[in-house]
């Protein structure tokens, strides 16, 4: 889990391009974050449960 386990894995992270450049943010908390932070609340997408099985 470790490997994976982080906001861009999560199935509320959301990436939108702007004319700023990329924003992130997690839909389920509401407010901005980066794809390398790790929560508590974090969701694995389902492809990366997958991989997680897998290991």
């Amino acid at each position: 889990m470790k490997d994976y386990h982080c906001c861009a894995t999560c199935q509320h992270f959301k990436a939108e391009k702007k004319a700023e450049g990329m924003f992130y943010f997690c839909k389920r908390l509401g407010y901005e974050t980066k794809s390398s932070y790790k929560f508590n609340c974090w969701s694995p997408r389902e492809e990366i449960k997958k991989l997680m099985d897998k290991k």
